[in-house]
């Protein structure tokens, strides 16, 4: 049986975004269909980028065209190596093996940079100011701001409004040679300060910032606002169709300001505004995931906790089932908040079909058979995933000494209590059927083992095969079986919309992270990142790409078999 592949399943996406840009095909508006997925390299990338890069690269992929991955780096500041290698790993990994042809790369394999286009818009800039759509501007960032008025109140002329043409040309030139302090001065479009959209009252399309650029060094003391560097960089990478968030509906008219004041020769890009990506339970604020990372809260951006690209792939959640997942979340123009266990019921999905089983003991409690002699061992056989004949069988040690999940025995049951205790019986899962006849203490009163006989005539063609017993458990043998680190991950945060609060750390869950030295079947030791199991009973698992080691693998829990936070 073939693995089905995860996004063929999904039946073709139509929305308004694919709809325009159809029409724009069939009218030869351009050339070819090209996107760009955007991002600034101040943080890591997270889930809703996911639906932002399966838009963009599934646009292109339709479309014979595109997608540039592009890095708007104008704000050095902020900004840092780090994130720019994470951020080409991220999209390397979301888009593999789906559309990876359509990925647009520089020369040599690299992103593209708004930095790289640093003398074109200078150029563009002083063009503006030779056509007396911009000026250089002495307010403060405080004035500024007081100048710009209200949404209900209009904004007031800078005083510097109407300097000369030669004048704006030798200060914004003095501004680029390095002559004044960071703030001193600005750079404004000209544009209308009783303009209803305040994005329109005159913005900033330049500042002074003398601080080192990651890409190019000292060699630039002025940087380009956003949304000056955007438009300019999608004319010159020949973007057709520029996919934004809702939020830069009202920088749209900016947008193309901008792109029609320098008189450029078409076709010019235009941008589009969908609905972004909001998933309860969790938070998507870069600075607030830089406010836990910073805290101590989580161990780092790819913690597997933190809804980041990078935390996702350290927990093993395949590429496959996030884009399903983002595309399955539709494209609108209206913000909505998407429960996790959407994405979690789809990720249970695939794994099924996909993930190999295991056996693996979270908490273990030493059981001995006594009617097995030691030094015995007998061979039994488990499919490695039952809904995938090829996948082949393993084989399983059963000896003497081996050991089940304390969560399976209990002295003391409640009724319908279906797993072991003493003097009941159960099932070990691929073996035989065993009953607990003596319960072994140790001075703390502790359970220190449980002496049980097996019915091995209840094994798999067996004259017993045929006896029932209600309860099934899993187990491991003692003597082929080996530790290792096992941590089980679960929600960040205890309610649905942490952001309500004042403070994210009244609602961190305390039991998001639990770490356990398991006992797990001897297949388990030479596991790689690649690989995804399912522990029977328990949910499945990817070894950790950081923290594993040759024949040393240490496990993270992808998610639970079942929904529990349906229940809670």
């Amino acid at each position: 049986m073939a693995v089905p592949n995860p996004d063929a399943v999904q039946a073709a996406p139509s929305d308004f975004i694919r709809d325009i840009v159809a029409a724009d095909v069939a009218a030869k508006r351009y050339p070819g269909i090209v996107t760009r997925f955007p991002p600034e390299p101040n943080g890591y990338l997270h889930i809703g980028h996911a639906k932002a890069i399966c838009l963009d690269f599934g646009i292109a992929l339709e479309n014979g065209g595109r997608c540039n991955l592009r890095l708007d780096d104008t704000n050095p500041a902020k900004e840092d190596i780090e994130y720019v290698e994470a951020i080409v790993e991220d999209v390397r990994w979301l888009v593999s093996g789906w559309a990876d042809h359509c990925l647009g790369l520089k020369p040599g394999g690299h992103p593209y940079y708004a930095s790289d286009y640093f003398p074109q818009f200078y150029e563009h800039a002083l063009a503006l100011i030779r056509a007396g759509r911009a000026y250089v501007c002495d307010l403060t960032a405080k004035e500024t701001d007081e100048y710009r008025g209200s949404p209900d109140r209009p904004g007031r002329d800078s005083p510097y409004r109407n300097r000369s043409i030669e004048e704006n040309l030798d200060l914004f030139q003095r501004m680029k040679a390095g002559e004044f302090p960071d703030g001193a001065r600005t750079l404004r479009a000209r544009i209308d300060m009783a303009s209803p959209n305040i994005w329109l009252r005159d913005p900033l399309l330049y500042r002074i910032r003398h601080t080192e650029h990651h890409q190019t060094g000292a060699a630039w003391c002025i940087y380009p606002m956003y949304d000056y560097a955007h438009c300019l960089s999608d004319y010159i990478e020949g973007i057709s169709h520029s996919l934004c968030t809702l939020e830069f509906v009202v920088h749209r008219p900016l947008y193309d300001w901008v792109l029609e004041s320098l008189s450029l020769p078409g076709p010019l890009p235009h941008q589009y505004e969908f609905a972004r990506l909001k998933i309860g339970y969790t938070v998507m604020s870069k600075r607030k995931m830089l406010q836990f990372v910073a805290e101590g809260i989580v161990s780092g951006w790819d913690d597997p906790r933190m809804f980041t690209l990078s935390g996702f792939r350290r927990r093993g959640v395949p590429a496959a089932s996030l884009r399903r997942f983002a595309m399955g979340t539709g494209i609108t123009k209206f913000d909505s908040l998407t429960d996790p266990a959407v994405f979690e019921h789809i990720l249970r999905e695939d794994l099924n079909v996909s993930a190999l089983r295991r056996l693996a003991v979270l908490r273990p409690v030493k059981v001995v058979l006594t009617n097995i002699p030691a030094g015995e061992v007998i061979e039994l056989e488990a499919l490695n995933n039952p809904g995938d004949p090829s996948s082949g069988v393993r084989k399983l040690p059963l000896t003497r000494e081996l050991y089940i999940d304390s969560d399976d025995f209990m002295e003391s049951p409640p009724p319908k209590y279906f797993r072991l205790r003493p003097g009941g019986e159960v099932r070990l899962k691929y073996a035989c059927i065993i009953a607990c006849q003596e319960v072994v203490k140790d001075a703390s009163g502790a359970v220190a083992e449980l002496r049980c006989t097996a019915d091995l005539d209840s094994r798999t063609g067996g004259p017993n095969a045929a006896r029932k017993v209600k309860g099934t458990i899993h187990w491991v043998s003692a003597t082929h079986s080996f530790e290792a680190e096992v941590r089980l991950y679960d929600r960040l945060f205890t309610v649905e919309d942490p952001d309500a609060g004042e403070d994210l750390r009244q609602f961190v869950n305390p039991h998001s992270l639990e770490i356990v030295t398991a006992r797990l079947e001897a297949a388990l030791r030479d596991a790689t990142p690649e690989h995804r199991f399912q522990f029977e009973r328990l949910g499945y698992f990817a070894p950790d790409p950081k923290d594993s080691g040759p024949g040393r693998p240490v496990f993270n829990r992808t998610i639970t078999l079942k929904d529990t936070w349906a229940r809670k």
